[in-house]
């Protein structure tokens, strides 16, 4: 059988239940709907302009990532996020990354270094003009090329599944005032120590930004559960 005329698709078009899910996602990460919060489809689809079933589809997808949750009686709520869940979460997080930094500071190649540059100031940018949801998605982007330069493709699938949650996390932590070091400035001293092919110097970094980001989520989560 013969493939004449036909190209690759590059890019699959968006589907809706991709913009609701979206949307959700983004509401529920900025804090728009508050854990615990009811999540009713009705109110959804009349705010959204679809249908039921778009809405009840994208909210199955948000209950697999960790951010809604289906309770009896009741239907889905935002989930919430406990300290013992969002310590799971770095401890997973300082593993992966870690290894990850070491390893592409010794594979960075100048064309690596420009998309990570890229990233960082699409993060700076995003953190300057306080627009949160653009910062999650550049920071996002800013791990993946760190991922793809060391070869660590499993292990950013990992971190994949869990990245509704950790967006959730570092937008808590990222935009904190309560720190010594603002998060774009931790992500700078990560870039600039595997820029210069430091890979102990890159695992600090990710060391230090990791415990700076868990303990004011540990300070945060547990005023909240108390």
């Amino acid at each position: 059988m013969t493939t004449l005329g036909l190209n690759k698709i590059d890019q699959q078009p968006i589907t809706l239940r991709e913009v609701v899910l979206d949307r959700l996602r983004d509401a529920i990460i900025n804090d728009v709907f508050k854990p615990g919060e009811r999540l009713i489809e009705r109110v959804l689809c009349e705010q959204l302009g679809v249908s039921r079933t778009v809405v009840r589809e994208s909210l199955r997808y948000l209950d697999a990532e960790g951010l809604v949750e289906h309770v009896p009686n009741r239907g889905p709520i935002v989930a919430r996020m406990t300290w013992a869940d969002a310590r799971q979460i770095y401890d997973i997080r300082r593993k992966l990354e870690c290894d990850a930094a070491e390893a592409c500071a010794r594979n960075m190649t100048p064309a690596q270094e420009r998309r990570l540059r890229k990233a960082l100031n699409e993060l700076e940018s995003a953190a300057l003009q306080h627009e949160s949801s653009a910062l999650f998605k550049a920071t996002t982007r800013f791990y993946e090329v760190i991922f793809e330069g060391a070869g660590h493709t499993i292990a950013w699938e990992i971190v994949s599944r869990l990245n509704s949650r950790i967006s959730r996390l570092r937008i808590m932590t990222l935009t904190s005032a309560d720190r010594d070091v603002s998060g774009p400035g931790h992500m700078r001293a990560i870039c600039e120590a595997i820029a210069a092919h430091d890979a102990q110097a890159a695992r600090l970094a990710v060391e230090a930004h990791l415990k700076d980001a868990s303990a004011i989520a540990e300070t945060l989560l547990k005023r909240e559960e108390s």
